[in-house]
């Protein structure tokens, strides 16, 4: 089972998720206000700390392929991860990005609301190498960090459905990855909102142990 935990805000944070044996170290560069965002020159930092300990992804909410690759190039993440309003870097737009970023992986969020979900996976799963499913909430900027579940029975159908990697995001925390892992067998799994640490000033940290716990939870539940 692969883990993937957003978001790093030091180097120092996130080689000590690393050192959890999380797989995906996930990065927010951006100036938008989303949840733990940093800079880019702070976002390079962080993925030059962990490239040779884990997977670095980075976050994109942008719809302009310019901005994006530009963002890209500077942090040099291993994935790119486009979780924007659904459908705004439409399928032909993420072969341009293919093309601009070569050796860049793409994964593509999918909100997960009905049984629509389905299809709109299918559609990306030609130009993207990873599907992550997160929750569909119309509050909340693009797709995630909304730290609500979602229906994961539907989770279950794309997983069946599509040739990626899934991995399944949305509310997920040590007390109900192993669950979720049952429920839809996905490649992967993510957390951000239930693996932090809420700050006194406003903000967070991500809760060590709590990441720790997340980690050893979803491998159990795989191995089982």
């Amino acid at each position: 089972m692969h883990v993937q935990i957003y978001t790093m805000q030091t180097p120092d944070e996130a080689r000590a998720v690393a050192g959890l044996g999380v797989d995906h170290v996930g990065i927010t560069p951006s100036a938008l206000g989303l949840p733990g965002e940093v800079d880019l020159p702070t976002a390079r930092a962080i993925a030059e700390a962990v490239r040779r300990l884990a997977t670095v992804v980075a976050l994109s909410v942008d719809e302009d392929l310019d901005t994006i690759e530009a963002m890209a190039r500077t942090v040099q993440p291993d994935i790119l991860h486009l979780c924007g309003e659904f459908g705004a870097v439409a399928p032909p737009a993420i072969r341009d990005l293919r093309e601009r970023l070569p050796g860049v992986k793409i994964m593509q969020a999918i909100p997960v609301g009905g049984p629509e979900s389905i299809a709109d996976a299918l559609a990306y799963q030609d130009v993207a190498d990873y599907l992550i499913l997160d929750t569909k909430d119309a509050a909340v900027t693009g797709v995630g960090a909304s730290g609500q579940t979602h229906d994961w029975s539907i989770s279950r159908a794309i997983v069946e459905a599509v040739r990626l990697p899934v991995i399944l995001a949305g509310g997920l925390s040590p007390e109900n990855v192993a669950e979720a892992i049952r429920a839809v067998r996905p490649w992967g799994v993510d957390s951000l909102t239930h693996t932090n640490a809420p700050l006194p000033g406003g903000g967070f940290r991500k809760d060590l142990a709590r990441v720790d716990r997340f980690v050893r939870a979803a491998c159990e539940a795989a191995g089982a």
